[in-house]
């Protein structure tokens, strides 16, 4: 077996007990070389190599893998009180959505901001259980209120000098939150696979990647990434994109909300605090629901939260 931290078959494994949990882990350039490799495979690789009969992807450097997901062994407590086994509400996917080709699970790059690990379990609505080999998506703004690929639109949505006009046409300065049919503003029905409403994806027009990542659910149907917690742009409440796959289709696209009190606790620290004129909170956003929230507990120098998505996995209303 190659000395790869990822196993061959697209099965559970725990990583963090590997190679030791690093908070820094992804500011390391020699940690980053080592996972390069399978970071260069893309999403559509992962897909075709991780459908429910598992398989593998193979490598930039020509090694023959499969990525997981890594998770701790203290999170299924978190778990089962953080709404379980209810179909998760579809939302739209917003216009910043793209294949970032990006397969990791420390996707904060260089940008600063209070970490927060995001661990999320992926469970089938009908059977009540895990689903493994699911493919987990996540994409979120940085703190000054950016999304990479698209900084030039989403500094438009932050009203910042130079503007630009958001990808589905809506004037500079005010952020499109689109909504698709039925579930009430922003919100569709439960689970669906129309990846998110009518929102096309993005054509990026920048090459930054920073907070855009995908890793595959283990055994447990469990998924971890390593982040910060989000900032805000206009007309939306603080949030992260999440897009499910499985055998190769979108089987769900939400949004993950965070409780205010902590949002306010977190603003108040730089870099932050720089950024001002929040303008939208959890009480009036078109999309939150309370489904939607975060479970959140202190976590060394910052936070983990933990959350469940129920999907419709084989797309069949129920």
């Amino acid at each position: 077996m190659p000395t790869s931290r990822f196993y061959r078959r697209c099965q559970g494994n725990d990583r963090e007990e590997q190679m030791g949990y690093d908070h820094h882990e992804g500011q390391r350039v020699s940690r980053r070389r080592i996972i390069a490799g399978i970071g260069s495979v893309g999403l559509a690789g992962l897909l075709a190599a991780c459908g429910r009969d598992g398989g593998t992807v193979t490598t930039s450097t020509g090694e023959t893998v499969a990525p997981l997901a890594t998770t701790a062994n203290d999170l299924t407590a978190l778990f089962d009180g953080a709404n379980t086994c209810t179909l998760t509400a579809s939302t739209t996917q917003g216009p910043y959505y793209f294949d970032a080709d990006k397969i990791r699970s420390d996707i904060r790059e260089d940008r600063d901001g209070v970490r927060l690990r995001l661990a999320i379990r992926v469970q089938d609505s009908e059977q009540c259980g895990p689903l493994p080999n699911a493919v987990v998506e996540i994409w979120h703004c940085d703190a000054a209120g950016l999304y990479s690929g698209a900084e030039a639109q989403s500094s438009g949505a932050n009203g910042a000098s130079g503007g630009g006009t958001p990808p589905d046409g809506g004037p500079a300065g005010t952020p499109p939150s689109g909504a698709p049919g039925g579930g009430g503003p922003g919100v569709g029905p439960p689970g669906g696979d129309s990846g998110g409403g009518d929102t096309a994806d993005l054509t990026p027009t920048d090459d930054q990647r920073y907070l855009r990542g995908a890793q595959v659910t283990n055994a447990d149907g469990i998924v971890e990434f390593v982040t910060i917690w989000p900032g805000w742009y206009r007309g939306r409440t603080v949030h992260i994109h999440a897009m499910v796959h499985v055998d190769n289709s979108r089987v769900l696209t939400t949004q993950v909300m965070f409780d205010e009190a902590l949002n306010s606790r977190v603003f108040a620290s730089q870099p932050y605090a720089a950024h001002t004129g929040r303008d939208t909170f959890n009480d009036d956003d078109s999309i939150y629901a309370d489904s939607m929230l975060l479970r959140v507990t202190e976590d060394g120098d910052g936070y983990l939260g933990v959350i469940n998505f129920a999907v419709d996995s084989d797309q069949d209303g129920a």
